[in-house]
C-alpha cells in the first residue's frame, strides 16, 4: 500500500475503528498475560460527549494502548450512567414539548420513554467513542441500571441497612423545588449573591416592649417556633421565659436562651425555624420544639401561610415585606451579600427543607477508608499526590448522606411498608404477599450505584472470573471536580463491600477551559464540540493536543493554534513516512548494527534514549513530558537531521551503506509509529500498514526494545559537533551573503573523523582544515568546541561586535533565569528531578558559552582599536 501524496485525516480515520473492534483487538481475556484494568467513568446518557470527556477518555486510551504494547491483558470496561435527576429532567422537557407531563402518562409509561431516551443517546455516545478511537472492550459494556448493577445496588442497600448504616428519618435536607427532589450536599453549588437582611419588630407579650430580629428569609416566618438569645447577654437576660408575637401569623413565640447564639452578629436575637434551617433544626431537637413546614414541595407556600398560601416563596417574601412596611413592622432593611445554595441540576435556589428521607451513616464508612490510607497495599495513590489532602479532608469532615430522591428514573429503594401493620421490610426481593405491601416511591441517588462501579461492572455480587482477575482496578482517570462526588464514594463503597481499595492509582486532570482561561459554559457560548474538531482537524490531532499540553492535575486551555500545530506534526510524520516508503520499496530491510555509520549510530542512540525516556514518563503518567520527548526526536533528530543526512548515503555508490541506511530508516520509523500509537492510533495504523512487515495491525505490536550496538561517548559527541557545525556554517553563509554551494574553509578546535569531514563537505560545503592562517577570523562556539572561519574579505567587525553583544546579553539573561529557578526552593523540591538536572546542565552550558563569547568580544574590540 502506497501512502497518498497528501495527509487527509478524514480518509485516514474513516472505517478502521470498526475493523479493530470486529477483530477483537480490544477484547480482554488473554490469560497468559498479566491483567490490567481501567473502568471508564461512565458518561451520563443525557446528551453528547463534551471536550472534557474527550480529554478524560483519551488519557485512559493512551494508558490502555501503552499497557497492551507492554504485554498486559488490558480490560477497559465501557459503560454509561443513568444519571437520575439529569435524565429525568431531559425526558420531562421532551414530554413537555409534546404537551404532556409524566403525571399524564404515569410511572411505567414514563420509564418506557426514559429507556427510549437512554438507547438513543447511548448510540450517540458509542459513535463518539468510535470517532475518538477509544480501545474499549464492548463485550463487557455496563449500564448503571442494567440487571447486574441493579442486583449489586440492592445487595449493598440491604447490607448497609442490616448493619445499621442506612436509616430513615426526618432531617433538614437540600431540596430542589423545581425538580421536587432531595439533593445531597455536594449537589448544591454555593454562589455569592446580593440579598437583603430584614430587621423586623416583635412585640413582647409580657411587657409590651419590642425586640428587633433579623432574617434573610421572611417567607419562612410562618414556621417559626421560638426566639433565642444568648444566656449571658445582659441586654436580654430579663426577657428569657417571656413570649414575643410573630408578626407573620400572630403566634406567641417563647423566648429561650442558648449559647449557640452569636452575641456579635446583628441584634443577637434569632428566630428559630426548625423545618427550614439546619442549625434551627438542631436547636429544636435539643429543646423538643415542633417542626412544622410552611412550604409545598414545589416551593409555594402552604396552608400555614394564610392569605399567602399558593404564592411562590419569593413572591411571598416580597408581599410579606410590603405588608410589614405598611403595618410598621419593618425596623430597617440592609443589602446583604451572602452565599446561597443553588441546585447543580436545575440551577434554582435550593431550599433547606425538613423531609423524611433515607440516609447513610457516613462516619464509620469514612473512618475505614482513612485508616487504610496508611497501609501501603491498600492506599489509594493520587497523582498528583496533593489531591489526597482534598480527598482525606472531605472524609474527615463528612456528614450523613441523603440517598433518597423523589424521582421515577433510577434504582427503586428496596423497602416496602405493610399496608395493614405499617411494618417496614427491606430486602433483595419483594415480599411474597406483595399485594399487602407498598414499595417506597423514591429512587436512590445516582452516585449510590456509581459508587459500586469498580467492582459491580466486573460481576459482583456474583463470584466471576473477571472480578477475581481484574479487581482492584489499576487506575482511575478523572477530573478533580468529582473527587467528592465519585472518588470518595467509590472508596467507601468498595471498602465496605469488598474490604479493599477500588483502584491502586487515581490520575487527576483538570478542566478544559477556553483560550482566555474561562470555564466552558452554554451561557458564555464558548463550548467546543470535540466532534467538530475531529471533523476539521482529525481525532489524532485533537488527542495529541489534549494529552500533551498539560501536567497531571492542571487545567488545560483550548488553543486552536496548538491543534493546528498537532495536525502539522502529523503531516510531518506522514511526509517522512512517504520518504522512507519510497526508499525501501516492498521488502523489509534487515538491520545489521555492525555495519552502521556514525550517523546511523547517532540516530539509533537517540531512538534508544527516546524509548527509555518515553517509557519512564508514561509509567509516571507524565504524558506531556513523554509527548515533548517524542516531538523533539521525531521532528528534529529524525525528520530534520537523519532523513537529510541519509540522502548523502542513499545517493552514493556504496551498496552496503545504502542498504544499512534503508534498514535504519525503516527501524526508526517503525519504532516511532509504535511509540506514537497510544497518542494517535489512526495515522500510525495507516502508515504502519503501508510498510512491509508480518503483522496485520499496529495493535498487535510490542513496545520497542533497546537496540544494542557499539557506540562510544566520543562518537556521540562528534555527531553533535557535526550537526552544530552544519547549522552554524549555514547561518554564517546566510549572514554574509554566500551561496549555499560555495565552499567555505572552517577550522574546529576538536579533531573530527574523516566521516564527519565528509558529511560536512556534502551537507554544507564546509571544508575542514587544520589551521586558519589569516588574522581576521570569525569564531562561533558549538558544543564547547570553537568553529573558526577565515573571513578576511567578508567580515564586518562592527556587525560582529554587535552580534556578540546581543549574544552576551542573551546568555546573561538565560543564566539569570536558571539561577532564579535553581535558587527557588519550591522549584528544586517539587519539580521532577530530570527537570532540575536539565536546568543545572543548561546553566553550566550557558556559563561556558558566555566565557567564550566574552573572549571573542575582547578580540574583536582589540582588532577594531588596532
Amino acid at each position: 500500500m502506497t501512502l497518498d501524496a497528501k495527509y487527509d485525516h478524514l480518509k485516514v480515520e474513516d472505517g478502521i475503528y470498526s475493523t479493530w473492534v470486529d477483530k477483537g483487538y480490544f477484547t480482554a481475556g488473554d490469560m497468559s498475560k498479566k491483567p490490567y484494568c481501567i473502568v471508564i467513568p461512565p458518561p451520563n446518557v443525557t446528551g453528547k460527549l463534551h471536550l472534557g470527556h474527550a480529554w478524560d477518555t483519551a488519557l485512559q486510551d493512551i494508558l490502555c494502548r501503552y499497557k497492551r504494547l507492554k504485554g498486559y491483558d488490558v480490560l477497559w470496561v465501557s459503560g454509561m450512567d443513568h444519571a437520575g435527576i439529569a435524565t429525568q429532567a431531559k425526558v420531562d422537557a421532551r414530554l413537555l414539548s409534546e404537551g404532556i407531563s409524566r403525571y399524564d402518562i404515569g410511572r411505567e409509561k414514563f420509564l418506557e420513554r426514559a429507556w427510549q431516551w437512554k438507547e438513543e443517546y447511548a448510540t450517540t455516545i458509542r459513535s463518539q467513542w468510535a470517532k475518538l478511537g477509544l480501545s474499549l472492550d464492548y463485550t463487557r459494556e455496563r449500564f448503571t441500571l442494567d440487571e447486574g448493577l441493579s442486583k449489586a445496588v440492592r445487595k449493598v442497600f440491604v447490607d448497609l441497612y442490616n448493619d445499621g448504616l442506612i436509616y430513615q428519618g426526618e432531617r433538614i435536607i437540600n431540596w430542589d423545588p423545581e425538580l421536587k427532589t432531595a439533593l445531597s450536599n455536594i449537589e448544591v453549588e454555593h454562589k455569592e449573591i446580593m440579598g437583603h437582611m430584614y430587621y423586623f419588630k416583635y412585640k413582647i407579650v409580657e411587657n409590651g416592649k419590642e425586640l428587633v430580629i433579623a432574617t434573610t428569609r421572611p417567607e419562612t416566618m410562618f414556621a417559626d417556633q421560638a426566639i433565642f438569645v444568648h444566656p449571658e447577654d445582659e441586654r436580654y437576660k430579663d426577657i428569657v421565659g417571656m413570649h414575643a408575637i410573630n408578626p407573620a401569623n400572630g403566634q406567641a413565640l417563647p423566648i429561650m436562651a442558648d449559647d449557640y447564639i452569636d452575641m456579635s452578629f446583628g441584634t443577637a436575637v434569632m428566630k428559630c425555624t426548625p423545618a427550614h434551617d439546619p442549625n434551627d433544626f438542631a436547636l429544636a431537637k435539643k429543646y423538643n420544639l415542633d417542626m412544622p413546614v410552611c412550604m409545598n414541595p414545589d416551593g409555594t407556600m402552604n396552608e400555614l401561610c394564610g392569605k399567602y398560601q399558593g404564592m411562590d416563596r419569593f413572591e411571598c417574601r416580597d408581599a410579606l415585606v410590603k405588608d410589614f412596611e405598611e403595618a410598621g413592622v419593618v425596623d430597617h432593611i440592609e443589602e446583604h451579600m451572602h452565599q446561597v445554595g443553588h441546585s447543580q441540576r436545575s440551577g434554582v435556589i435550593a431550599e433547606p427543607y425538613l423531609s423524611k428521607q433515607w440516609f447513610v451513616k457516613m462516619k464509620p464508612l469514612a473512618e475505614e477508608v482513612l485508616a487504610n490510607q496508611h497501609i501501603e497495599d491498600q492506599k489509594i495513590n493520587f497523582v498528583p499526590n496533593r489531591f489526597e489532602k482534598t480527598f482525606t479532608q472531605w472524609l474527615e469532615n463528612i456528614e450523613d448522606w441523603c440517598i433518597s430522591r423523589q424521582l421515577w428514573w433510577g434504582h427503586r429503594i428496596p423497602a416496602w411498608t405493610n399496608n395493614t401493620t405499617g411494618e417496614l421490610y427491606v430486602g433483595m426481593e419483594a415480599p411474597e404477599d406483595i399485594e399487602n405491601w407498598t414499595q417506597d416511591e423514591d429512587v436512590l441517588d445516582t452516585w449510590f450505584s456509581s459508587g459500586l462501579w469498580p467492582f459491580s461492572t466486573l460481576g459482583w455480587p456474583d463470584s466471576t472470573e473477571d472480578l477475581e482477575r481484574y479487581f482492584p482496578n489499576d487506575v482511575l482517570v478523572t477530573g478533580y471536580d468529582i473527587i467528592f462526588f465519585w472518588v470518595a464514594r467509590m472508596a467507601f463503597q468498595t471498602r465496605y463491600s469488598m474490604k479493599n481499595r477500588p483502584f491502586k492509582d487515581v490520575l487527576i486532570h483538570g478542566l478544559v477551559r477556553d483560550s482566555q482561561g474561562r470555564k466552558m459554559s452554554k451561557s458564555l457560548g464558548n463550548g467546543i464540540d470535540p466532534m467538530d474538531v475531529i471533523h476539521e482537524k482529525g481525532a489524532d490531532a485533537l488527542r495529541w493536543f489534549l494529552t500533551t499540553n498539560s501536567a497531571p492535575g492542571m487545567d488545560l486551555r483550548y488553543d486552536e493554534a496548538k491543534v493546528d500545530a498537532a495536525w502539522n506534526f502529523i503531516n510531518k510524520i506522514w511526509n517522512a513516512a512517504r520518504y522512507v516508503q519510497m526508499q525501501i520499496g516492498d521488502e523489509k530491510p534487515l538491520l545489521d548494527v555492525t555495519k552502521t555509520s556514525c550517523v546511523d549510530k547517532w540516530i539509533l542512540n537517540r531512538m534508544n534514549e527516546t524509548i527509555q525516556n518515553v517509557e519512564s514518563n508514561m509509567e509516571k503518567y507524565e504524558f506531556g513530558i513523554a509527548g515533548n520527548e517524542l516531538y523533539s526526536f521525531i521532528w528534529n533528530d529524525f525528520c530534520s537531521w537523519y532523513i537529510e543526512l541519509s540522502k548523502a548515503t542513499l545517493y552514493s555508490d556504496n551498496p552496503e551503506a545504502i542498504q544499512t541506511t534503508k534498514a535504519v530508516l525503516y527501524t526508526v520509523l517503525e519504532n516511532i509509529l509504535i511509540l506514537l500509537s497510544p497518542f494517535m492510533p489512526f495515522v500510525t495504523e495507516e502508515i504502519y500498514k503501508s510498510l512491509p512487515h508480518d503483522k496485520e495491525s499496529i495493535n498487535l505490536e510490542k513496545w520497542p526494545e533497546i537496540i544494542a550496538f557499539d557506540c562510544c561517548d566520543q562518537e556521540k559527541h562528534q555527531m553533535q559537533i557535526c550537526i552544530s557545525a552544519i547549522q552554524t556554517t549555514r547561518e554564517i553563509k546566510v549572514d554574509y551573503g554566500m551561496k549555499p554551494g560555495e565552499d567555505l574553509e572552517i577550522c574546529l578546535s576538536e579533531c573530527v573523523s574523516d566521516d564527519i569531514k565528509a558529511i560536512l563537505k556534502k551537507m554544507c560545503h564546509a571544508i575542514v582544515i587544520d589551521k586558519i592562517e589569516s588574522d581576521d577570523v570569525l569564531s562561533r562556539t558549538i558544543d564547547n568546541c570553537i568553529l573558526t572561519v577565515s573571513m578576511d574579505k567578508l567580515i564586518d567587525l562592527e556587525e560582529e561586535k554587535n552580534k556578540l553583544e546581543k549574544e552576551i546579553q542573551h546568555l546573561e539573561a538565560e543564566i539569570k533565569r536558571c539561577n532564579g529557578m535553581l535558587n527557588n526552593p519550591r522549584f528544586v523540591q517539587k519539580a521532577p528531578e530530570a527537570k532540575v538536572n536539565a536546568e543545572r546542565d543548561k546553566l553550566k552550558d550557558y556559563t561556558n558559552k558566555l566565557n567564550i563569547c566574552k573572549e571573542q568580544y575582547e578580540d574583536i574590540l582589540k582588532k577594531i582599536t588596532d
